[in-house]
């Protein structure tokens, strides 16, 4: 009898573990995916500024982009080195 409840126990416990590897392990991986992707585009967004221009051609720098008009984003924080643009406009 005591062996039995062995053998019940170590079956319930190699089912728990399989569905511990097959259901729960991946979806709080994909979990981990995606809160460090919204962090991610969120601490981007933080570190950018918006260029663009109006109707009336005046240049603007914004924290939030324009809705329906065209814009560059810009980083706030320089990237480390050197960097050369020879693009003239």
């Amino acid at each position: 009898m005591k062996q039995a409840g062995m053998v019940l126990l170590a079956l319930a416990l190699a089912a728990a573990a399989w569905w511990w590897f097959t259901a729960e392990m991946p979806r709080r991986e994909h979990a981990r995916i995606e809160a460090a992707e919204a962090a991610a585009i969120q601490a981007r967004r933080a570190d950018s500024l918006y260029r663009w221009r109006d109707d009336a051609g005046n240049l603007h720098v914004s924290d939030t982009p324009p809705k329906g008009r065209k814009y560059e984003r810009i980083r706030k924080t320089p990237r480390d080195g050197i960097e050369v643009d020879g693009h003239r406009g």
